[in-house]
């Protein structure tokens, strides 16, 4: 039911966080923090196509844990779908890394079958995804350590 106002009664309602967010904030600081090493220690075995989907798996469960503990979810897991969900739940809270979120579709571009692409990026372009990844991580423990929700 619409008020006067141009919003509904359910648009009030206050979201209960989903459960297991903390997990996922969990399983984020796991993923930066092996990346970040392996980046460090010049492994051989971690490729910057490893570090890139380790890193993107980082970014991606900071962005659940955000949304969850907002009681919310996107409605894909491409970048670019984590990215609308986070505009709609926190309005203008990402601006400063929106463009590099949506940078990272770039490399994988996996959801089309028809379209199916990898462009594994250089290690040049690591420590920026590792700077990415630590602030999508400071806004997620910034989110869910907020009792306002």
């Amino acid at each position: 039911m619409k008020s006067a106002y141009g919003f509904s009664l359910s648009e009030l309602t206050v979201m209960q966080p989903i459960q297991g967010w903390e997990e996922y904030l969990q399983d984020g600081k796991a993923f930066l923090k092996t990346a970040t090493a392996a980046y460090a220690g010049n492994k051989e075995a971690f490729t910057p196509e490893i570090l890139y989907n380790i890193i993107a798996m980082g970014i991606e469960k900071f962005v659940m844990a955000a949304l969850m503990r907002q009681g919310k979810m996107p409605y894909n897991h491409t970048m670019k779908d984590l990215v609308e969900a986070l505009d709609e739940a926190f309005p203008g809270a990402i601006n400063g890394i929106r463009e590099g979120l949506l940078h990272l579709d770039g490399f994988q571009e996996i959801c089309d079958l028809e379209g199916f692409s990898i462009t594994p990026p250089d290690m040049k372009e690591i420590p920026v995804m590792l700077e990415l990844a630590a602030k999508m991580q400071a806004f997620a423990i910034r989110v869910t350590n907020d009792d306002d929700l």
